[in-house]
């Protein structure tokens, strides 16, 4: 008996830092939703060769600012500190209301979801992201943004999914595939 593929047919945008992002975060979902036979567009700041913090290789095809959304059935944000370039970006803030407005599913991990709070689609809304003993900008950004903080691993609001860091990238990655594939 062959395994269905539960994404077989969708469309999935990684929207990745340009240099420093978390390597787990894009490579353990990238890989899964390839076994769930979706097709995976990654973003850039820049298209051509971008690396990860820990010095994995991915290749961006696209730039942020010729993303149409409507083309994509979930828009992911990968974490890692090169995300803090989308956290003031008008054409990351736009994919976000885009993706929002589309009833596409939307996810951020680490670091990233501050770009969804920048963006202004998490007021009301729970969320999850990475944050340290020493380290609360994160925290702080999605509270200042009216958004109930939590200190889950992963947190789903709807089509919103958010994950809190590298450890928790392939529970993040299946909460995606629930949501897109209506499970």
């Amino acid at each position: 008996m062959t395994h269905e593929k539960k994404l077989e047919k969708k469309n999935i945008l990684m929207v990745v830092a340009s240099k420093n992002f978390r390597d787990e975060e894009y490579f353990i979902p990238f890989r899964i939703f390839q076994k769930e036979g979706a097709k995976i567009v990654t973003a850039s700041s820049v298209e051509g060769d971008i690396i990860g913090v820990h010095g994995g290789e991915a290749i961006s095809t696209l730039t942020l600012q010729k993303v149409e959304v409507e083309n994509f059935d979930a828009v992911i944000f990968v974490g890692g500190g090169g995300a803090a370039e989308f956290f003031e970006n008008s054409d990351a803030h736009r994919i976000v209301t885009d993706a929002i407005r589309l009833n596409k599913v939307l996810g951020a991990i680490c670091i990233a979801p501050v770009i969804l709070a920048k963006a202004g689609v998490l007021n009301g809304k729970n969320a999850t992201v990475w944050s340290s003993s020493l380290e609360k900008t994160g925290t702080k950004e999605l509270e200042a943004s009216g958004c109930s903080v939590s200190d889950q691993n992963v947190v789903v609001d709807g089509n919103i999914i958010t994950a809190n860091g590298p450890a928790v990238a392939e529970e993040f990655a299946r909460e995606i595939i629930k949501t897109v594939s209506n499970e």
